[in-house]
C-alpha cells in the first residue's frame, strides 16, 4: 500500500482527531528521514471553524506540541486519502456507509495499530481524561508510524 495522505477522523474534530494529527506529524518527523506524509483531521459531525478544546490544547502543550491554530472541519472528499483512521468503529462505519469503495483504506486507529482498541471521547471531561486520551493516541500512533514505515511507501 502506498501511503502519502492520512485522514484522522473523530466526531466533532475538536479533541481526538486534531490531537492525533498533531501527534502523528510529530512522531513521523521524530522517526527520521522518510517521505512526506500529509496528515489531515476531520469530524463526522463537525461544525467548521471551531477551535480545539482547551483541554486538548493543554494536553498537547504538555507534550511540547501546539494545537492553538486548529480549526474543525467536516469530512472532506475522502477519496484522495491513502489511509483513513477513525477513533471508533462507528466513525469507520459512517465513512463506509457513504463510500463503500474505500473499504481497504478505512480502519479504526486501534485496528491499524494492531490492538483493536477504540479511543474514548474525552469531550466535556476533565483535563485528566484528555491526558489519558493523548497517552492512548501516542501509543497507537507510534505503532501506526512503524507500520507505515515498514509497509507503506509514498506515492511517487
Amino acid at each position: 500500500m502506498s501511503i502519502g495522505r492520512v485522514l484522522l477522523v473523530c466526531s466533532g474534530n475538536t479533541c481526538r482527531s486534531p490531537m492525533a494529527a498533531t501527534l502523528l506529524k510529530h512522531l513521523w518527523a521524530k522517526a527520521g528521514p522518510g517521505w512526506d506524509l500529509e496528515v489531515v483531521s476531520a469530524g463526522t459531525g463537525a461544525f467548521p471553524g471551531e477551535p480545539a478544546s482547551g483541554h486538548a490544547v493543554t494536553a498537547m502543550r504538555e507534550r511540547g506540541l501546539d494545537l492553538t491554530g486548529h480549526r474543525s472541519q467536516p469530512l472532506p472528499d475522502t477519496s484522495g486519502f491513502d489511509l483513513i483512521l477513525t477513533m471508533t468503529r462507528g466513525h469507520r462505519e459512517a465513512i463506509l456507509a457513504r463510500q463503500p469503495a474505500l473499504g481497504g483504506r478505512v480502519f479504526t486507529l486501534g485496528e491499524y495499530a494492531g490492538t483493536g482498541q477504540e479511543v474514548p471521547d474525552p469531550f466535556g471531561g476533565p483535563l485528566q481524561a484528555y491526558q489519558q486520551t493523548a497517552t492512548v493516541l501516542e501509543s497507537l500512533l507510534q505503532a501506526v508510524v512503524n507500520r507505515i514505515r515498514t509497509e507503506g511507501r509514498a506515492a511517487e
